[in-house]
């Protein structure tokens, strides 16, 4: 039985060097994003969310050392990139408590929130309480955490909804690991959720509908991207991000992007901080 506090794929963490500079190459991939967003002084950091129907994509800046993003810190010693993976919690001391009883000690939860500009003018305040799976299992170098939004109309916020290169979802989170199966059987482990074989590796349901996890080798690998597409991707950990687009026509013009035909098309790993950008249509 999957974990009764978890439902899905909630976002995925972009890890970036410069937040500015980043906002503005996603701008420039036909996606809207939101004003900057300060953390909570206990977490240090700042953001950039693009907000889809159910999930999201958030960039992720830091702006003062704390013992919280220490692990975000060492990643970006690396590379830029996602460097991990959010699921919803309808209740993160309850799924703490869960994760916890199945011999996975939660960190957490942590409560903070950010401030969020309103359309209108003004602000508001966005709320969370988060909790993460130990730092040492990070299937496929995957960090996962789990988010509770306790002010969802602070973050989905109707004008960030709408893109000019018509995404909806997220469909898919695609990892690159030395040993996909063993990756996939132990997130399959973490969440509770069956991992399955298929002709580019192994699957893993995230739950709820949500996006799916897909863990592969370098040569699956080098088969769905071409060799343009894979510039600046990481050598293992999260590679590409595949994405549902209502306007397949308007995603494949964006500058940059790879056409691959049936309406599909990348946006290569070095235009996209360190993630491929697959679109597929809706």
């Amino acid at each position: 039985m999957s974990l009764s506090h978890i439902i899905g794929v909630d976002h995925v963490v972009v890890a970036v060097r410069d937040l500015d500079e980043a906002a503005k190459r996603w701008v420039a991939l036909g996606f809207t994003v939101s004003p900057r967003g300060v953390h909570s002084p206990i977490l240090g950091s700042a953001n950039h969310t693009i907000m889809f129907g159910e999930d999201y994509v958030e960039l992720l800046g830091i702006l003062n050392a704390t013992d919280q993003n220490r692990p975000t810190r060492d990643f970006l010693d690396t590379r830029e990139g996602i460097e991990r993976v959010a699921f919803t919690t309808d209740d993160a001391a309850a799924g703490a408590a869960e994760i916890t009883a199945k011999g996975f000690p939660a960190l957490g939860p942590i409560h903070f929130g950010r401030p969020v500009p309103l359309p209108g003018g003004g602000e508001t305040e966005a709320r969370f309480n988060v909790f993460r799976w130990p730092l040492e299992r990070s299937p496929g170098s995957m960090r996962i955490f789990a988010c509770q939004h306790l002010t969802r109309e602070a973050v989905w916020v109707p004008s960030l909804l709408e893109h000019p290169n018509g995404v909806t979802r997220i469909v898919r989170i695609e990892v690159l690991a030395a040993d996909p199966a063993a990756a996939a059987a132990e997130l399959s482990t973490l969440i509770d959720q069956p991992a399955t074989q298929g002709p580019d590796g192994w699957t893993v349901a995230s739950g709820g509908g949500r996006a799916d996890f897909l863990f592969y080798d370098a040569q699956v690998f080098a088969r769905l991207h071409p060799a343009a597409v894979r510039e600046g991707a990481p050598s293992q950990g999260v590679t590409a991000l595949v994405l549902a687009t209502a306007k397949p026509e308007r995603a494949a013009a964006t500058t940059g992007a790879v056409a691959l035909g049936e309406g599909r098309s990348s946006i290569p790993a070095a235009l996209a901080t360190g993630t491929i950008i697959a679109f597929v249509p809706a």
